[in-house]
């Protein structure tokens, strides 16, 4: 198994590192600066990415349900071989030991009678009494004891009772895993073949779905994948933190189980999933748009109109907008007409403002700061779905037209699903880099983050528009008479490839500087100040002759 450490080094070959001083041969923020000169990326860099990816996919497994069961049904077979018990028993001491067959097996060579019991798993069987008949426990009906059944402790009851018991037990949920003897006091556990033997045929599939999904949910290291409608399982097999992609396409974080959301954190994505879903974007838009009434102290909302305004029954109190007094003490004269107060702007003019004011000036501030944000994440989700949808199509309808009419076998199209893939995942990044935004509140970061921000943003929208619009030059249609040259279709190969390299190199420079804190920026000013101060202290000094070198000084002066 390969340790984030190595993983890391395997794909550092690709990336152009961040440099305090600005002087890196491409850093985040100069990745897109040489344009695209470095654009015919070849077999080699698809090659170096595809080992990269198969090294990453090392560190988790994808289950599926018939995965599960054979896992399940490996582990319940070989606990029943080395502790030469019944196979319902096995099932019984691993689902009360959460699969964990190292830490069963201790336990029970160490002492298998306190297992036995705190499990309640009877060392012997079902004694039934020498008698033609039985009273049920529950109905208190007689029955022949062929007509009674017990969970191995002497408890008897009739099937019918045992039916009923079963399934309300099984619907409800996963209790029923754990089932125990209708007596009060008893605890010996119901065991699997009992339940088969007397449950009803719909709750015998829920109970195994019940137990399948406990091998699953009782795990630390295995999880649903989180997608609707996906049965399948990811068995994690590192030590840390990584996003995983399930065979349904869908990648999501193995700490948190959100989508995939890198560069944030799984802190950051909670904050800001709460905000996007909670009231109080709501009570905040009521408190920045809205006044209470100074009589009824409903909200009211002022949408167009002058400043009277009229409380809607049966209140029907009539007030100034801007100053909230009664309408009768104002005018024409007196307070500056229909559309002003000249109460509310003297008040104004001597910083007289009262809290409910202050309060609604705040509100407004953050709510503005918060829609900006969210309105570009919303917006940045919405293209990425749309980007996926139109990869989806290219592959199942264009790419087999475009090899058709270039001649070109599909294998050697792949550059073009590659770069829709990019896409779709500088999307997602860039995306989240709006939620990391939002909660930063260092200044000099903020500058540095919003120019890198939307160096991204120009960067993908090139690519984007190159993979959506200038490939209808080569797609057939209608009234299309005259084919693409292969010269064409090479140049354009050549532009988007090389955009789709540049971009993944620049993403993923930007997913790093971000995930470390942007450091370089307390680096760099930490740099700058004590260049300053170098400088300050050289000024009380003698300076030395510049004489003959004016240009390099000046030069030098110039990139501080």
């Amino acid at each position: 198994m390969d340790s984030d450490d190595e993983l890391r080094g395997a794909s550092d070959s690709e990336i152009i590192y961040i440099s305090s001083d600005g002087e890196s041969s491409g850093g985040v923020g100069g990745a897109y600066g040489s344009g695209e000169e470095e654009s015919d990326c070849g077999r080699d860099d698809y090659e170096v990415r595809e080992e990269v990816a198969s090294m990453r996919e090392k560190r988790y497994v994808i289950l599926t349900e018939k995965d599960i069961h054979e896992r399940q049904e490996e582990g319940i077979r070989r606990v029943s071989s080395v502790f030469s018990i019944p196979r319902g028993s096995a099932c019984i001491l691993l689902r009360q030991y959460k699969w964990n067959i190292s830490k069963l097996s201790d336990e029970w060579f160490a002492d298998e009678e306190r297992v036995r019991n705190s499990v309640g798993l009877p060392a012997n069987g079902v004694i039934r009494p020498d008698c033609q008949k039985l009273t049920c426990g529950i109905c208190f009906d007689g029955y022949s004891p062929s007509e009674l059944s017990s969970a191995s402790c002497g408890h008897f009851y009739c099937h019918e009772c045992w039916e009923g018991y079963i399934s309300a037990s099984i619907n409800d949920g996963a209790g029923c895993l754990a089932l125990r003897c209708p007596e009060p006091s008893c605890t010996a556990m119901v065991l699997e073949e009992t339940i088969n033997r007397l449950a009803k045929d719909e709750d015998k599939v829920k109970y195994k779905q019940l137990l399948l999904h406990s091998y699953i949910e009782d795990s630390r290291k295995i999880k649903w994948c989180p997608a609707p409608d996906c049965t399948c399982a990811v068995e994690f097999l590192g030590d840390e933190n990584y996003d995983v992609s399930c065979m349904c396409r869908f990648s999501f974080c193995w700490n948190c189980t959100e989508e995939t959301h890198r560069p944030v954190s799984c802190e950051t994505v909670s904050k800001w999933i709460l905000k996007n879903s909670a009231e109080s974007e709501n009570v905040n838009w009521i408190i920045a748009n809205s006044k209470p009434c100074p009589k009824c102290k409903k909200p009211i909302e002022k949408n167009q109109g002058c400043m009277h305004m009229t409380c809607r029954p049966p209140c029907n109190f009539q007030f100034c907008w801007l100053c909230l007094g009664p309408w009768s003490e104002h005018g024409s004269t007196t307070t500056g007409g229909n559309y002003a107060c000249n109460r509310y702007e003297s008040a104004k003019k001597q910083g007289i403002y009262d809290e409910a004011e202050a309060q609604r000036e705040r509100a407004k501030n953050s709510l503005v700061r918060y829609t900006h944000y969210y309105e570009r994440w919303a917006s940045n989700q919405t293209s990425r779905q749309k980007a996926q949808a139109d990869m989806q199509k290219f592959e199942s309808e264009n790419l087999a037209k475009l090899s058709d009419v270039l001649g070109i076998p599909e294998t050697q199209l792949k550059f073009i699903p590659e770069a829709w893939s990019q896409i779709v995942e500088c999307r997602r990044v860039l995306k989240w880099t709006y939620a990391y935004g939002y909660y930063l509140d260092d200044e000099a970061k903020s500058e540095f983050f919003v120019y890198l921000q939307g160096e991204a943003e120009s960067g993908l929208e090139r690519l984007h528009k190159c993979a959506e619009k200038d490939i209808h030059e080569f797609l057939p249609k209608a009234d299309k008479t005259k084919l693409p040259s292969l010269q064409d279709f090479s140049e354009f190969r050549v532009k988007l490839a090389g955009l789709t390299s540049v971009t993944r190199t620049y993403f993923e420079n930007l997913v790093q500087a971000l995930e470390a804190g942007l450091e370089d920026v307390r680096g760099a000013g930490q740099s700058t100040s004590k260049r300053r101060s170098n400088d300050n202290a050289g000024a009380n000094c003698k300076k030395p002759s510049a004489r003959g070198r004016p240009g390099r000084n000046k030069a030098a002066r110039t990139s501080r």
